[in-house]
């Protein structure tokens, strides 16, 4: 008689994979890659200030339409995430995530300055044997000058 046996998941490898997808957003934003943030959250949906977008060309499209991208081709930001908390599910294959994100940005005549703040609530999943976002919530609290960063400004709160 054959039995399946699963390879247990080693936890603090799914830790770290699911730390390097939360970077790898941060890094994507702010290189300007839209086209990879698309592809990082194509099986995701992404929660914001505005209608919830999932689909690789939505979310494609949402950043190019939302962030202002300057000379360099990028936004000129730089994204900081800290106090970053996840729980796994190694059965379920799933996880969860909780962090801050605080947004620098600086420009010629602009000096370096935080112009947001807030948390990433994220949800994933593993398949194929690889962790994905299956959902990113972004709730910004502390919105300081974004006239460089945003087309348009978040409504008030």
């Amino acid at each position: 008689m054959s039995k399946s046996v699963r390879i247990p998941a080693e936890p603090a490898l799914s830790h770290r994979a699911i730390e390097n997808l939360i970077a790898r957003y941060a890094e994507l934003v702010d290189d300007g890659d839209f086209a990879g943030l698309g592809a990082l959250l194509a099986d995701a949906t992404f929660i914001g200030s505005g209608e919830p977008v999932s689909s690789r060309q939505a979310i494609e499209k949402m950043f190019r339409d939302t962030l202002i991208v300057h000379a360099d081709g990028t936004p000129r930001t730089q994204h900081v995430i800290t106090n970053i908390a996840i729980e796994v599910d190694e059965q379920a294959s799933t996880a969860s995530s909780r962090s801050y994100v605080t947004v620098l940005q600086a420009l010629p005549g602009l000096p370096l300055q935080p112009i947001a703040g807030g948390r990433y609530h994220d949800r994933f999943e593993r398949r194929d044997e690889q962790w994905r976002f299956v959902e990113r919530r972004v709730r910004i609290n502390l919105v300081g000058d974004v006239s460089h960063h945003l087309r348009r400004a978040p409504a008030q709160r």
